[in-house]
Order: structure tokens, then sequence, then C-alpha cells
């Protein structure tokens, strides 16, 4: 399970032109999801996304997370990230999670993130989405576990 985690200071999710997901100041969490994931892997990966310091203390040295600050969380599926590019000039998608447990393993990602006390929002999983931002920084790192 990869999570590619943005600060932001805006962000919001597009389908078909309506809004399905807005945030203010948090985190953009784009989730992509494989084959050999499951719900303890989610956990932890959950966990170390809403943990992590990347936000700026009083002397502006990045030591708060997301529940310090009770900044806000937006989750997108992002199939993509689990693609195979070492080899050629395709990407291969041999490793990524059917759609199925995909969908499970990022469902169970939200739900659990909701228990933590944070506004989380969500894209559409499996659709088509316009993905906003400003990165606050920039500041982008990817997670595993």
């Amino acid at each position: 399970m990869i999570a590619l985690v943005q600060r932001v200071t805006q962000a919001k999710v597009e389908v078909e032109q309506q809004v399905v997901g807005q945030i203010r100041h948090g985190l953009v969490v784009l989730l992509g999801v494989q084959k050999h994931d499951d719900q303890t892997l989610a956990d932890k990966l959950l966990k170390k996304v809403l943990s992590y310091r990347i936000f700026n203390d009083n002397d502006d040295k990045m030591n708060l997370s997301l529940l310090d600050i009770e900044g806000e969380l937006l989750v997108v599926s992002q199939f993509t990230l689990a693609a195979e590019t070492k080899k050629g000039l395709r990407p291969g998608f041999s490793t990524a999670a059917t759609p199925a447990q995909a969908q499970e393993l990022y469902q169970h990602f939200v739900s659990q993130s909701k228990t933590y006390g944070l506004d989380t929002q969500t894209g559409s999983f499996g659709a088509d989405m316009q993905v906003s931002l400003t990165n606050d920084g920039p500041v982008t790192f990817s997670l595993t576990v």
C-alpha cells in the first residue's frame, strides 16, 4: 500500500463537474493498493499518515502531525501508484490489487480515519476525478509500510 501525501492549504475533488470532497488545511492522500495489502497494512499506513510530523510548530520546524493540528484529510484512490515503472516506457499493473480488493481496503482506510475524529473527505472510487489543490511548501512524501 502506497500513500502519496501532500500538505495542503486547500484541496477538492470533482466528478462530472460536481465537488465530491473538499478540505482546507490538512493532507491530501493519494492511496494506491497492491495485491499483497490487507487491513493490517492499511491500519499501519493510516497511523503513519496521521502521525507523520510534517506540519510546522511555533519554531517553524516540521514537528506536528495532522492529529496534532486537528487538520482535515482528503483521501483519493490512485490506482496508478501501484504501477511497475522500472522497465520499459509503459507502466505495468500486475502488482496492483483487483478493483474489488482495492475498493475494500480504500473504504477500510477511510472508515478507520474517521474514528480519529478528523474531518475526512474522499473522492469517488474508480471514477474519473479531477483533483485540485494548493500544496503547502510544497511538501510531498511517499509513505509505505
